[in-house]
């Protein structure tokens, strides 16, 4: 699997991406999420142009997932990570958050963060399990108090949603997350 910035052709299978992606949750009882509309081409270019929206690629170079950030706080929050199912349960997400790690590092920023839902499997307990920890409410920095309560107005708690943190060894340290 091979990661690299996203291009401008890029960006209308990043909205694909997302829509794929999305499906499963209505699996979980959640259709609103599996319905929510991808970001828009102009989110998307406003991430790319600033060098923090990078794809996965197969073989043919067409991307199967993405990742976007933006520096919060001293820490790179991941906006948003997706995976196409049928490039799923193969390290794929795992790989583009050890990259955003690796450029949040060459930038002197400490953590990765983000926000999830926190009782989809594939959501909080899978970056759980990547060395994210719940960061509990006196934690938040104002930065995320922001972002959740832009998610809030979105409707997103309508299910229990966290805020996790990454802390992220320096050069001398292990390549997380994972690692």
């Amino acid at each position: 699997m091979r990661i690299r910035p996203a291009a401008p052709g890029d960006l209308p299978a990043l909205q694909d991406v997302e829509r794929a992606a999305g499906a499963p949750f209505r699996d979980v009882g959640m259709p609103e999420i599996a319905d929510d509309d991808p970001p828009t081409l102009d989110e998307l270019e406003r991430c790319r142009k600033a060098g923090r929206c990078w794809v996965a690629v197969d073989e043919r170079d067409r991307p199967v997932a993405y990742v976007t950030a933006e520096p919060v706080d001293g820490a790179l929050h991941v906006e948003q990570v997706s995976v196409h199912p049928r490039a799923a349960r193969r390290g794929v997400g795992r790989t583009l958050l050890a990259h955003a790690a690796e450029h949040a590092r060459e930038r002197d920023l400490t953590a990765l963060t983000l926000t999830t839902f926190a009782e989809v499997p594939w959501n909080a307990p899978y970056y759980a399990r990547l060395g994210f920890r719940t960061l509990p409410e006196p934690e938040l920095t104002p930065g995320l108090r922001r972002i959740r309560a832009e998610e809030s107005a979105h409707g997103l708690d309508h299910w229990p949603r966290v805020c996790m943190r990454l802390e992220l060894p320096g050069a001398d340290g292990p390549s997380a997350p994972g690692g």
